[in-house]
């Protein structure tokens, strides 16, 4: 699908509303079991938002939504996630 992009571009909404890089945060997937770093993920970006899918078996990991002040974040794909904080 053209709207597809590797998981970097979510790096944006992410990094407004998170204080580490996402992009390097590791997510196992609640459909498949599969662990991969956010920024390897597959990602739908358009006008109603952001969709994180997983690359092995297109669960949908993560669906960002922006209006306003507001994010709105449904993470139910994801059974773990795991970020890596700086010392």
């Amino acid at each position: 699908m053209e709207n597809t992009l590797d998981g970097n571009a979510a790096g944006g909404i992410l990094g407004a509303i998170f204080p580490v890089d996402m992009t390097l945060a590791q997510a196992t997937c609640a459909g498949c079991g599969a662990t991969n770093a956010v920024g390897a993920v597959v990602v739908y970006a358009h006008g109603m938002g952001t969709v994180l899918r997983c690359p092995a078996c297109d669960t949908v990991l993560m669906r960002i939504t922006h209006a306003g002040e507001r994010y709105w974040l449904d993470v139910r794909g994801i059974q773990v996630l795991q970020l890596r904080m700086e010392v």
